[in-house]
């Protein structure tokens, strides 16, 4: 979920001088980097990977033993950021289904003499809407203060 967080808040916790761009190996779950970049149970971004693109939590998470031309991005990301992150798991465990019993995927519906029409919404500058019905929309206020332009 963190992946997906950092994405829409364009903001991956991390300074540019600190990327490492170049030829990973990954192996045995231990990323070939320069000695103490990253620590044990940092979060880093890992992109062109083939297996393991995304965030992990260094020597937490199991990597798929691969070598690849691409960059590790240690990230520095704030304890409140984690914990939003699991507020919005758990709220995705919830209410994130379209099978949900609380939500409906659906904008409008009509049947049997009835219907109804949900709210659009603000659309997202990537396009998608962020609705009181989905996580972007329900925990915009918290995740404003991270989001970079």
């Amino acid at each position: 979920m963190l992946t997906e967080i950092c994405g829409y808040l364009r903001n991956w916790f991390c300074d540019d001088s600190d990327i490492i761009v170049g030829n990973i190996a990954i192996g045995d779950s231990e990323i070939t980097v320069p000695y103490g970049v990253i620590q044990p149970g940092q979060y880093v971004r890992i992109v062109g990977s083939v297996f393991n693109d995304g965030v992990i939590r260094y020597g937490t998470d199991d990597l798929t033993d691969e070598e690849f031309d691409g960059a590790v991005w240690p990230m520095r990301v704030p304890k409140a950021v984690i914990q939003l992150s699991e507020d919005i798991e758990a709220w995705q465990a919830k209410y994130g289904k379209a099978d949900s019993k609380a939500m409906s995927p659906f904008n409008s519906e009509s049947f049997a003499g009835y219907s109804y029409s949900k709210s659009g919404g603000n659309v997202s500058a990537e396009g998608s809407v962020a609705t009181p019905n989905n996580w972007q929309g329900v925990f915009a206020a918290r995740l404003s203060p991270w989001r970079k332009l």
